[in-house]
């Protein structure tokens, strides 16, 4: 079972901080690092956050949330190990095209060691703000994919939906193994069919172990129904309420399925915080191995 330090681009944002971070993540036998996105965080949010139960963004309006891309591009150099992975990136507010060639150079820049964990967006504000249109949001994230995996296949690709159209086109670099794996976030049913449609990994948000069963049931029952292998789809879930007592945690996510389990790095942030790191990790790695 593999282990990921999500967000850690909220908790080390300047440049020492962040190598410091990522080396010792890497020393300590982390396999990912994951960068979380918010382009803003707006004054009034009327948005319901859903991971939270009364609907509020654990946040202040001043919390750092660095751009993901260029903040794994620095953490790419700083621990040459580490995977880097999105979570989670907002696809349908970003441009396609240029997403394509952003994430292609991270990846040749990186050895091939990129991950895109998306999702569609829960924060109509920040789409307003964009000036993205907040309908139909998930049916272009799906169509903006199918636009990346065209450019990524070869040269002279062309793509023609409702939200995307051009001609034939090269974007070159290309992914290092001609394509970058795909995670789909979320806790919905339409994140779940997402994830059995078009994904390499599925990360929902829950962290209570039973719904996160309940969830990965869902999960395996679109795949049957797909007729896809559900071991093609990796199970990716949050380490959170499981710090309470890491070593049970650690068994009842390899027992429901768990192929990669993602520590939130604000775990670890404000003073010892990198030596509270090391110590979860000297409990817990020896319990991944397989």
């Amino acid at each position: 079972m593999k282990v990921g330090l999500a967000f850690g681009s909220s908790v080390a944002i300047d440049g020492e901080s962040t190598m410091e971070l990522c080396r010792r993540a890497e020393a300590a036998g982390f396999e990912s690092v994951w960068g979380g996105e918010h382009v803003i965080l707006p004054d009034a949010i009327h948005s319901k956050y859903p991971y939270t139960p009364d609907g509020k963004i654990p946040a202040e309006p001043d919390t750092p949330i660095p751009d993901p891309l260029i903040w794994l591009a620095y953490a790419a150099a700083a621990a040459p190990t580490l995977r880097l992975g999105t979570c989670i990136l907002i696809v349908p507010q970003r441009n396609p095209l240029i997403l394509a060639k952003e994430l292609a150079t991270l990846d040749q820049l990186s050895g091939g060691r990129v991950e895109l964990g998306l999702g569609v967006g829960w924060l109509k504000e920040e789409f307003e703000a964009l000036g993205v249109p907040w309908e139909r949001r998930g049916a272009r994230n799906d169509e903006y994919i199918d636009a990346m995996r065209a450019l990524w296949a070869g040269p002279h690709a062309e793509f023609h939906g409702d939200f995307v159209d051009f001609e034939p086109a090269t974007c070159s670099p290309r992914p290092v193994n001609g394509n970058i794996p795909i995670l789909v976030g979320g806790d919905t049913p339409a994140a779940i069919r997402r994830a059995v449609r078009l994904a390499d990994g599925y990360f929902p948000g829950e962290g209570d172990i039973e719904r996160l069963r309940a969830l990965i049931k869902k999960v395996h029952e679109g795949c049957e129904a797909e007729a896809r292998d559900p071991a093609s789809l990796e199970i990716n879930a949050m380490f959170g309420a499981q710090m309470m007592d890491p070593e049970a945690g650690v068994a009842e996510m390899r027992e429901a399925g768990v192929g990669r389990m993602m520590i939130p790095a604000f775990f670890f942030a404000g003073p010892g915080g990198l030596d509270r790191m090391d110590e979860l990790a000297e409990k817990i790695m020896p319990l991944t191995k397989d």
